[in-house]
C-alpha cells in the first residue's frame, strides 16, 4: 500500500489474495461476494488483510481474490488428505458434510490472470470450482482416484486437539459460489472433482 501510494507511477491493477476463510463457518448457506463476513478466527484475519488495501482503492484498479482451497499435490491440503489414503487410512474429516470450496491450482493462476487482463474486472471475487461438493463426498472420489478406501473418518476434536483453530480450514462449511467470475466470461478447465483430481494425481502436479 505503501509503495503504491508513493509512486509517481502508479500500477494499472493490484490483486489481492484473501480467502474463503472470509465468509466463517456457514453450513448450507450459499455464499456470494454479497455475503456477510463471519465471525472466527480466520474470518477476522481475512476482514483486517482485506481492510488493509483500501486505502489505494481510488488509486487503482483493485482486485480481491477469496479463494477456496487450491489443490495440487505437491503441498498444501490435498498433499496432506492423500498421505493417509496412501495408508489406507482416508476418509472424511468431521462429519464430512460441510462444503468443501476446492479450486485445481491451473484454474487458480488462469482466474488471476482472467482478472489481472481484463480491464472491467474490479472489486471482489469468488475462486473456487462452480461444482463444490461437501468434504465427505471429495473424499470418497479422491479415493477412487487412488484407488483406495475412504471410510476412516478424522474425528473434529482431533483435528481440533492437533491443529489448534487452524482446524476451522477443514472443518468449517462453505458453500461458495463464484458466479461473478464466470459471469465475467472465465471458463473453468477444471469444474468437476473427478477430472481434477485425476489430472492432479496421475500426473503428480
Amino acid at each position: 500500500v505503501e509503495a503504491v501510494q508513493a509512486a509517481e507511477n502508479k500500477p494499472k491493477v493490484v490483486i489481492q489474495a484473501s480467502a474463503v476463510g472470509y465468509y466463517g463457518d456457514r453450513g448450507d448457506e450459499l455464499l456470494t461476494e454479497e455475503s456477510s463476513a463471519g465471525d472466527n478466527f480466520l474470518a477476522h484475519v481475512c476482514i483486517e488483510w482485506e481492510k488493509a488495501i483500501q486505502p489505494i482503492a481510488d488509486m487503482v484498479r483493485l482486485v480481491i481474490v477469496r479463494t477456496g482451497v487450491v489443490l495440487t499435490t505437491t503441498d498444501g491440503a490435498l498433499q496432506r488428505m492423500m498421505l493417509p489414503f496412501k495408508l489406507f487410512a482416508g476418509g472424511p474429516l468431521g462429519s464430512g458434510k460441510q462444503w468443501f470450496p476446492w479450486i485445481h491450482l491451473d484454474d487458480e493462476v488462469r482466474a488471476i490472470l482472467f482478472l489481472l487482463n481484463d480491464e472491467n474486472a474490479a472489486g471482489t471475487y469468488n475462486l473456487a470450482s462452480p461444482h463444490i461438493m461437501t468434504n465427505g463426498n471429495f473424499v470418497k472420489v479422491l479415493g477412487d482416484v487412488m484407488n483406495r478406501p475412504a471410510f476412516v473418518p478424522a474425528p473434529a476434536f482431533a483435528l481440533k486437539i492437533a491443529l489448534g483453530e487452524m482446524a476451522d480450514l477443514v472443518l468449517d462449511s462453505q458453500r461458495m459460489m463464484s458466479t461473478k467470475l464466470q459471469s465475467a466470461g472465465f471458463d473453468f478447465a477444471y469444474p468437476n472433482a473427478k477430472e481434477a483430481l485425476d489430472d492432479l494425481v496421475k500426473n503428480n502436479k
